[in-house]
């Protein structure tokens, strides 16, 4: 079902499955109304009963049916035992870091006391002002 959002105008479609679901949901729980979201803005768009309807006709009839996918051909949920896990570094690897930023910050202050001779004065010069336009 091709749809246009409300707020920002966007053009977007309702797939099959979704408004099967949709109808399905809205039969079981008597509602008038799917809120369809929006991908651009993810405002809620109410579509009323009566327009999916429209745009699914038989779906009663599918709603009866199997999904089209055998089970045979659905793979079987891996356990989460053989998936891989993480694991937390070792304590001596996490205090490494710490150590080489403070090193590193260290001989930066002595380079900033360093390049300053402690008998000259900074003098700041003024910038000259802006050249007036001619008419």
């Amino acid at each position: 079902m091709n749809l246009r959002c409300i707020y920002c105008q966007t053009p977007f479609t309702l797939a099959r499955t979704e408004m099967l679901g949709a109808i399905i949901v809205m039969n079981e729980k008597h509602q008038s109304h799917y809120d369809a979201h929006c991908p651009r803005c993810r405002r809620a768009n109410s579509i009323s009963r009566q327009r999916m309807e429209l745009g699914f006709p038989n779906w009663k009839d599918a709603a009866k049916q199997p999904l089209s996918i055998p089970v045979e051909e659905v793979a079987p949920p891996v356990p989460a035992s053989t998936l891989s896990k993480t694991e937390p570094l070792p304590k001596a690897t996490k205090a490494v870091p710490a150590k080489k930023t403070a090193a590193k910050k260290a001989p930066a202050a002595k380079k900033a006391t360093a390049s300053k001779p402690a008998g000259t004065k900074v003098l700041k010069v003024k910038k000259a002002p802006a050249k007036s336009k001619k008419k």
